[in-house]
């Protein structure tokens, strides 16, 4: 091994394990799980949760944001700074959304995992063109199967839909009351109807 090498890893062994967690998470392609990066690091799950949670504080003040999906992190620019990222880097922002996509976008992030039946039920109309829109445009994904007749696909949403509306993770979308605002699954699939309610910060343009 040559000195600039040995010189290398001992100065990497020397970085604290907050460092060591923000490398691998920059160099991550996608959302990497803390059990991933405690493997690669060899230490525990618990050291990486705490480094996590030390970066999330640091980046509160700074540009990039740590941000969660379904128990994974990724590392991503803050949404305070979004016109300035499309600026730079000659984005245009023509996406518009109809009313009946932020409906199901609406009901998708609160009640998911939910089938298209299951969306039909509280929408009261057909969803089949709206839920394809939404694949296309990656806002929303395939998750599973439910144990239900003809077992239907279900649903969530994607991380680009974390990114598209500066959410870190789905406990900071607004608190709602699921009982009064959106009718619970398991009467939507049972083909009672309920208008969803529109003043939901979600449906707001």
């Amino acid at each position: 091994m040559s000195d600039t090498k040995e010189k290398t890893l001992q100065a990497g062994n020397l970085l604290p394990i907050t460092a060591k967690v923000e490398a691998l998470l920059f160099v991550s392609p996608t959302y990497a799980q803390p059990k991933q990066i405690a493997d690669a690091l060899g230490v525990s799950v618990s050291d990486v949760k705490e480094a996590i949670d030390t970066l999330n504080e640091e980046y509160k003040t700074r540009g990039i944001r740590l941000q969660e999906n379904k128990g994974r992190f990724q590392i991503t620019t803050a949404p305070e700074v979004s016109a300035e990222v499309e600026t730079f880097l000659d984005l245009e922002n023509t996406s518009r959304f109809s009313t009946a996509a932020l409906e199901t976008l609406a009901i998708l992030a609160y009640q998911q995992p939910i089938t298209r039946p299951g969306i039909d039920a509280i929408r009261g109309v057909n969803s089949d063109s709206v839920i394809r829109n939404l694949l296309s445009k990656g806002l929303i994904e395939e998750i599973g199967r439910s144990d239900g007749p003809g077992r239907p696909i279900l649903y969530g949403t994607s991380p680009e839909f974390l990114q598209y509306f500066g959410l870190s993770s789905l406990k900071e979308l607004p608190s709602i009351d699921i009982e009064k605002s959106i009718f619970p699954i398991a009467q939507a699939e049972t083909g009672v109807q309920q208008e969803l309610p529109l003043d939901n910060q979600l449906l707001k343009e």
